[in-house]
């Protein structure tokens, strides 16, 4: 009997069992490792946490964030950042829990994302980690720097200043920088115990001042007149007016109280009736009080919506914006929610009642007004790449709205430029910026909102700024002096 056909059978029979094998355990350790991994039955995903090193994040060629050996079993690598404070906002922090571009890219960075453990399936197979990739941010470096300087020299000692400087052609953010803020050094995975109970202190701080909430993305204050760039642009498109229309700028008697809505002055463009763009230049309150009048809240409200106002801004991936808003309702003496009436609705227009906004959102109007109306969506994260260098994400830019048309645009960018030739900022002549100033008084002992948001360069404009810094005094004084300083150095690139 001849034995080599049956041999041969269970042979071949024996290498196709070998090769279904393996390719089942290929299956299993590449294809559905993510989804094993991050199974909540699984227990073994918080204990690898630290066993292996994150990506860097850097920006500019500077290496902000790095993981570091511990010498210990556990954690076996922590987490290292450069200025912390500095760049906190954009590069939160990681513990085994994270925030902001830490959060939103945590898998990539862990090495865990199916971009590279199908790409590095074989290391995989065999047990070798996949190595997390890096991250390269678009914020620039020295203009952050600058801006966390400057907040912090210039906001009153426990109140609060935030800045956002975005590219109007792309939406890249080259500064999001908040003071007060926080050192994620702190919390780190290598601070231990003691991390764990600095990041309790510092989550149940008290009062406004609160460092994990960042003042530049996450946290909204009034914007006082700088809103009124809204109220104009909305104006413009459903009353028809343009930049030479004339408008009353004399005493406005609110029509709900009786009471007066008063302006900073009663001369020049303010002392009766003058050009909206006259009216713009000196900010006059009763002018776009009156005409939140005419628009009504609801159309006030459904036009701050074109620009981002009342949705959360998604800058990356599980990575948001506060939500800005123009409510429809407010509250009575007594705290009861009531429709927002006449005396609301025209202190809504010159960006007070309960007005919102976070100083990204006041960028992106900026951005609007110096990008013929269109606003690019906002983003931090520039590139992303293996450890082979290979690229695993390049940033896109994508248009976020059209919030007015060119001509309205062009209209208001003039209208900011007189700002600063002739209204209310010409302590900024010669700085290369236009833009809006704001000032929103909230009642002692609270100390003013004071903004100034705007663009630069003033001809050929290429970013949108706003800044708010909190204390006594004005917008002009008090912002646009930061702001001038912090497109310096976005400008020096």
């Amino acid at each position: 009997m001849n034995m080599d056909k049956p041999i041969r059978r269970v042979a071949i029979f024996g290498l196709l069992l070998f090769f279904g094998l393996m390719a089942q355990v290929n299956y299993v350790q590449g294809s559905q490792a993510e989804d094993l991994r991050t199974d909540p039955n699984n227990s073994r995903q918080y204990s690898d946490l630290f066993n292996s090193p994150r990506g860097t994040i850097s920006a500019g060629g500077v290496v902000l964030v790095t993981s570091q050996e511990t010498g210990k079993d556990n954690p076996k690598y922590g987490r290292s950042y450069k200025d912390g404070p500095i760049f906190a906002p954009v590069t939160g922090y990681f513990n085994g829990n994270a925030t902001q571009v830490e959060r939103a890219y945590n898998s990539l960075l862990g090495g865990k994302d199916k971009r590279i453990t199908q790409q590095r399936w074989f290391d995989t197979f065999i047990g070798k980690k996949a190595e997390g990739a890096n991250l390269e941010l678009s914020i620039n470096t020295e203009a952050q720097r600058v801006a966390y300087q400057r907040l912090r020299a210039q906001t009153q000692e426990g109140r609060r200043g935030g800045a956002v400087v975005m590219d109007i052609k792309t939406g890249a953010i080259q500064v999001a920088a908040s003071w007060p803020s926080f050192d994620p050094n702190e919390v780190a995975p290598q601070a231990g115990d003691k991390g764990a109970k600095r990041l309790e202190e510092l989550d149940g701080a008290k009062g406004v001042i609160k460092p994990l909430v960042d003042n530049a993305l996450s946290q909204t204050f009034p914007p006082g007149s700088s809103f009124k760039a809204v109220t104009s642009a909305v104006g413009m498109e459903r009353l028809n007016l343009s930049s030479s229309s004339t408008v009353n700028t004399g005493q406005l008697i609110l029509p709900e109280s009786g009471k007066p809505l008063p302006n900073s002055h009663d001369s020049g463009s303010c002392a009766g009736q003058a050009p909206l763009k006259g009216a713009f230049a000196e900010s006059c309150n009763t002018s776009f009080a009156k005409m939140a009048l005419d628009l009504g809240i609801q159309q006030l409200h459904q036009g701050a919506e074109k620009f981002g106002f009342g949705k959360r801004v998604t800058l990356e991936p599980d990575m948001y914006a506060a939500e800005s808003d123009v409510p429809l309702t407010t509250r009575d003496a007594s705290g009861k929610t009531i429709p927002t009436g006449g005396d609301a609705t025209a202190r809504s227009g010159i960006g007070q009642q309960d007005v919102r906004a976070t100083p990204l959102q006041m960028a992106m109007v900026a951005a609007a007004i110096a990008n013929k109306g269109k606003i690019m969506n906002p983003y931090v994260v520039q590139k992303v790449r293996a450890k082979d260098q290979s690229e695993l994400y390049n940033a896109s830019p994508k248009v976020y709205a059209q919030a007015m048309s060119s001509d309205h645009a062009g209209q208001l960018a003039d209208m900011m430029r007189a700002v600063v030739s002739e209204g209310t900022a010409k302590n900024l002549q010669g700085r290369n910026i236009a833009g809006k100033t704001g000032t929103a008084e909230q009642g002692a002992p609270i100390p003013n909102s004071r903004w100034f948001v705007g663009f630069g360069p003033v001809e050929n404009p290429r970013y949108a700024f706003a800044v708010i810094t909190e204390g006594p005094g004005d917008g002009a004084t008090n912002a646009g002096p930061v702001a001038a300083e912090i497109m310096a150095a976005v400008l020096r690139k």
